[in-house]
């Protein structure tokens, strides 16, 4: 996982060929986007996903192409053993990157009020509202804000967003809790995850959900180990069979 200041990370002072460049196939949703601090998030948060897995990946920024899936959840095309999610608020840019599984990263501003009525009806399990009133008063908006980012995390890695109802399922209200849990506070068969929330310089809340896929940890990110094998045979395929096409143009060129 990384972060940065969006008021540092301004990839457009870069010149509009250089973002153009960098944004690839996500250079004309930019254009469309009429609001000047919407567009600069924009660009800032993918520009530094591209920078991060080009890290990861040995590659050139340039060379990492953004996808986006049915709900819009991000992924790197062809490189099927990457991982990535992206979030921001207020001024922050979280990305987070794994190669065990899936990912989800959330992050809120730690002000942000969420404690209050009606957490029942739209954010809290039974079971996490008796262990959120059982705090002291003044640890209750903190402990609602980190079930809030975690379970954004979660539903993320998912890639079903909003779409997963936050009543239907629950965490302890801690930094670190071990597992899902049903609205009564039993674990919930889901495979294997780990989660972690905590503070970012006192001006943050962020929390992370990381698939465990069962293949085992992925120490070798590079291009070469993290690529699709199967885009890699169908690009190879494509060009073996273009070869003979090749040769018969050349060949008529010359009066064969």
């Amino acid at each position: 996982m990384l972060f940065a200041r969006q008021d540092a990370w301004r990839p457009e002072r870069a010149g509009l060929p250089r973002l153009r460049a960098l944004l690839g196939r996500d250079w004309e949703r930019y254009l469309e986007l009429t609001h000047p601090q919407v567009r600069g998030r924009f660009a800032a948060s993918r520009v530094l996903l591209k920078f991060a897995a080009a890290a990861a990946l040995g590659v050139p920024p340039e060379s990492v192409e953004i996808g986006y899936g049915l709900t819009g959840r991000p992924f790197l095309r062809g490189y099927d053993g990457v991982h990535v999610s992206l979030s921001h608020t207020d001024g922050l840019l979280l990305v987070g990157l794994a190669a065990d599984g899936a990912i989800g990263v959330d992050a809120e501003p730690a002000e942000r009020v969420l404690y209050g009525p009606g957490l029942d009806r739209h954010l809290c399990t039974p079971f996490e509202l008796d262990r959120v009133e059982a705090l002291p008063l003044a640890e209750r908006n903190p402990a609602v804000l980190r079930l809030w980012t975690l379970k954004e995390a979660y539903s993320k890695a998912l890639g079903l967003g909003l779409r997963f109802r936050f009543t239907d399922f629950g965490f302890t209200p801690d930094r670190a809790p071990r597992a899902v849990l049903r609205p009564d506070g039993t674990p919930a068969p889901v495979g294997r995850w780990a989660f972690r929330t905590w503070s970012l310089g006192d001006r943050y809340t962020v929390a992370v959900a990381v698939e465990d896929a069962g293949f085992g940890r992925t120490v070798d990110t590079a291009a070469g180990t993290a690529l699709d094998p199967g885009i890699v045979d169908a690009v190879t395929a494509a060009l073996g069979e273009r070869e003979p096409a090749d040769e018969r143009e050349t060949a008529a060129a010359d009066g064969w």
